[in-house]
């Protein structure tokens, strides 16, 4: 069992027996845990802003729930977009890596909504991170989020209990540890090879990317 696993287990046996919905994190690996009927392979697809015909690749390892990501996204991000994505010279690739189980419910509802709508659900999630996260109930704050998006309870629901999707996205997040040793997040990747970690100011990954 990796470390990823172990945190995301603990964190459902101890944090989170409260909340509402939610069933035990170890049901993602029930053989018995069966899809609902979006498309999986949609849902789990990688999620990009950005020209395909962008020379570098960045790939952002982020979770929902942590607070160096929702400061990077405020802080970096919108320097990034402006100089770097929106003049065609970075592709960025989101790329999920929950550090806890409400983190993995977060990620699997927002893979949830249409292509188009997921990079401004990032957007509001990190801008009301702490809103949901500190919440009693951070299960509700987050499907009253979602309602804005169009959710209704029932699919809502739905994605809570939707096993596969979840293990589907902690299986990815696993395959990151191995391959690139992400251990944090954020951490970034450029171009597959180059590893950064840590909460870059826009100096520093501009720095990077000049480099390329």
């Amino acid at each position: 069992m990796s470390l990823l696993t172990r945190r995301i287990l603990l964190h459902y046996g101890l944090g989170c027996a409260s909340l509402p919905l939610v069933s035990s994190i170890a049901s993602l690996t029930s053989a018995q845990a069966q899809p609902t009927a979006f498309d999986m392979d949609l849902a789990l697809a990688p999620r990009y802003e950005g020209s395909a015909d962008a020379p570098i690749l960045l790939a952002e390892y982020f979770s929902l729930t942590c607070s160096h990501c929702a400061s990077f996204h405020a802080n970096t991000y919108p320097s990034l977009k402006a100089e770097w994505i929106d003049t065609g010279r970075v592709r960025l690739e989101y790329r999920d890596f929950p550090i806890d189980g409400l983190s993995v419910y977060a990620h699997a509802l927002v893979r949830a909504l249409p292509v188009t709508a997921y990079s401004n659900m990032l957007g509001i999630l990190f801008a009301r991170q702490r809103e949901w996260v500190t919440a009693s109930q951070p299960l509700l704050e987050l499907q009253k989020i979602f309602r804005l998006a169009g959710m209704g309870s029932d699919s809502f629901n739905r994605v809570i209990d939707n096993r596969p999707l979840q293990r589907g996205i902690v299986d990815k997040a696993q395959a990151a540890q191995r391959r690139f040793g992400i251990r944090a997040t954020p951490s970034f990747v450029i171009n597959n090879r180059q590893v950064l970690a840590g909460n870059l100011s826009y100096t520093e990954l501009a720095g990077h990317l000049a480099d390329i």
